[in-house]
């Protein structure tokens, strides 16, 4: 093999090995994304779950205390 085939086969292979590592490079920025993504749906729906929570327990404990009130002839 000449000196200059094996600096040929030597480009391409250094070549094949930049491209892999960008292919590879992509795929995990991809993975990260779509890891991210999933992670602020998650946040959020759990966010807007405690916070209708928050709701339904103050609007119970409004009402609850308003029936106390009523009872001890606070309210009418």
């Amino acid at each position: 093999m000449s000196a200059k085939n094996f600096q040929g086969l030597k480009e391409q292979a250094e070549g094949a090995a930049k491209d892999a590592a960008n292919t590879l490079g992509q795929a995990t920025q991809d993975a990260v994304n779509q890891i991210t993504d999933a992670s602020q749906k998650a946040i959020d729906k759990a966010s807007k779950t405690a916070q209708d929570g928050v709701e339904k327990a103050t609007g119970q404990a409004a009402e609850a205390l308003s029936g106390l009130g009523k009872k001890c002839g606070f309210k009418k």
